[in-house]
């Protein structure tokens, strides 16, 4: 008979037996009273992996008494949504549908769309889960009908207890006697970080791995150490590392050190991380590079779009070229410093009248046209006149200042010329 997966053997079955979050699941704590409550809402669920998204959403269905489907947003299609519709009513899934749909990010914003239609008329409950912030990723109609609610990382403490809980099965299971040094369960929690599954796995990796003495099979805290090494890269997506990670990639890429830009690039995909570093890329190709070389952020971007189709491991590459890239590019960030400059004075209030003639045209009672002393550009020498655009109020107020790079003291040195000679 096979054996069942030492995860699933251990998986809680009670919101008691969940390991963490007691600021979600404790007593009087808003998640537990609604699941306690056994009425089906729509949730999102984000936080680091491991950390009991599916676990929860597993306890709901079973509060609720709905059928369980479980899809994964990397590979699921509409088709699949559709399918456990036709499931909905019949004896397959008589009280309806939980859909706990894990990595919601993946879904595009029309499929995420798609899934309101089932949402709206009652037939599917909605349990998303995401690693990331799912207010940069979740479509908006999707979050304004679920309720969102966080899965921190589990201290060590709170991951031994599923620790000792897979070694007590390991330990029913084995052939052969099996004993664990006092340490072992505390070093895999804090090798593994947080991350249950990972815990369990490496519960399971070290019981594989340990060799019979005198009959008996002894876990030993060298062991699970070096096994806990295998996850010491994961990090907090929510956490300090993460930032700091996201930081360095960025200050790197600004000093113009690509040394340093793809090994923390290289630590943000090897823990798994693959949006977070897209985003910020696209970020610094603007904020950065700028206008200094304005084709970074058109290459940057098809880059990023090949790294998202790829997946990892394989998105390392384009990532990588997009980090040389603009590490290597000349520098600038005269274009957010003028944006910057600019809601700075609109914030303090400095909101002028647009002048009249640079206003959409309007009728007046009559209904002809009132005069504009709009001078059209097109229809003048080398495209320009002189005429007012900022607010009167704002007088001669300069936001944007050329930087000292090629391309945009070659745009300045045009515009010297040209304005220079007046209308």
């Amino acid at each position: 008979m096979q054996m069942q997966p030492l995860a699933d053997a251990i998986r809680p079955q009670t919101l008691d037996e969940v390991a963490g979050q007691k600021h979600l699941l404790g007593p009087g704590a808003m998640l537990r009273r609604i699941i306690e409550s056994g009425t089906a809402t729509n949730l999102i669920f984000y936080g680091p992996s491991g950390t009991g998204k599916t676990t929860v959403a597993g306890i709901i269905a079973k509060q609720t008494n709905k059928t369980l489907y479980h899809l994964n947003a990397t590979t699921a299609s509409l088709q699949d949504v559709k399918n456990i519709m036709a499931d909905v009513g019949t004896m397959v899934a008589p009280n309806g549908a939980l859909l706990y749909l894990d990595e919601i990010q993946y879904f595009n914003k029309k499929q995420q769309q798609s899934l309101l239609e089932y949402m709206e008329n009652g037939k599917i409950t909605l349990v998303a889960s995401t690693t990331e912030n799912p207010y940069f990723y979740v479509y908006n109609a999707l979050l304004s009908r679920s309720t969102v609610f966080e899965f921190k990382p589990l201290t060590a403490e709170e991951t031994v207890p599923a620790v000792e809980r897979a070694l007590g099965i390991v330990q029913e299971q084995s052939v052969l006697p099996l004993s664990w040094e006092e340490e072992v369960p505390l070093t895999i929690a804090t090798g593994c970080g947080g991350d249950v599954r990972k815990a369990v796995n490496a519960v399971e990796l070290l019981s594989r791995a340990a060799k019979p003495v005198a009959g008996r099979l002894l876990l030993t805290t060298e062991d699970a150490s070096q096994i806990a090494q295998h996850s010491a890269m994961r990090y907090d997506r929510e956490g300090d590392d993460h930032y700091d990670l996201l930081s360095a990639l960025q200050k790197s890429i600004r000093g113009s050190d690509p040394d340093a830009a793809v090994y923390y690039l290289g630590r943000l995909l090897v823990a798994g991380d693959l949006l977070s570093p897209c985003r910020r890329l696209l970020v610094i190709a603007s904020e950065d590079i700028g206008l200094a070389y304005p084709q970074a952020m058109a290459i940057t971007k098809a880059c990023v779009d090949a790294a998202v189709q790829l997946g990892l491991p394989e998105a390392r590459l384009p990532l990588a070229e997009a980090a040389v890239l603009l590490a290597t590019a000349p520098k600038s960030n005269s274009a957010h410093n003028a944006i910057i400059a600019a809601m700075q004075d609109i914030e303090r209030g400095r909101v002028g009248d647009i002048p009249r003639h640079l206003k959409n045209v309007h009728a007046d009672s009559a209904g002809s046209e009132k005069p504009q002393a709009y001078k059209y550009p097109h229809v003048y020498p080398k495209h320009y006149v002189k005429q007012r655009y900022l607010p009167e109020s704002l007088g001669d107020t300069t936001y944007y200042e050329y930087a000292d790079n090629k391309t945009e003291q070659a745009a300045k040195h045009y515009w010297d010329l040209i304005k220079g000679g007046g209308e």
